[in-house]
């Protein structure tokens, strides 16, 4: 469930409450195929995303704006690399996919900058927890 609380608080800080997003988690093999599929890439990756936003809008209640796919064993590799929990890690790689999803990328050192800035303060929005407020 953090997962979802801390990147439901990262999507409303980015001003995107009311989308939807479809996170799955794969293993590296289902990735690997993924990215060679996808991004002709031969090799698993951590995250990929696809978003909804770049062709004709889905109609709904509630915009779809795409999917993120996460590679489990690739996150708990980087977070052990990193001396972090796994839940962390995944946390981190959802909303690098999130950011994705709203158009940002890092193909260039200007682009990461931004990109990675962005990142870093919706990370530390959706690790704030709302206080809630008693009469």
């Amino acid at each position: 469930m953090r997962l979802c609380d801390q990147l439901g608080r990262a999507m409303a800080a980015a001003g995107q409450a009311g989308c939807v997003i479809d996170v799955t988690l794969v293993d590296d093999p289902t990735m690997h195929a993924l990215n060679l599929r996808y991004a002709d890439e031969d090799h698993a990756t951590d995250v990929l995303s696809f978003s909804q936003r770049e062709g004709a809008p889905i109609v709904g209640d509630r915009q779809l704006l795409g999917d993120i796919v996460i590679a489990v064993p690739t996150a708990r590799r980087q977070a052990k690399a990193g001396k972090r929990l796994l839940v962390d890690e995944l946390i981190h790689l959802a909303v690098h996919g999130f950011c994705h999803l709203l158009g940002y990328d890092h193909r260039t050192a200007e682009e990461e900058q931004i990109m990675f800035g962005y990142e870093a303060e919706l990370r530390k929005s959706a690790a704030t927890r709302r206080r809630s407020r008693t009469a």
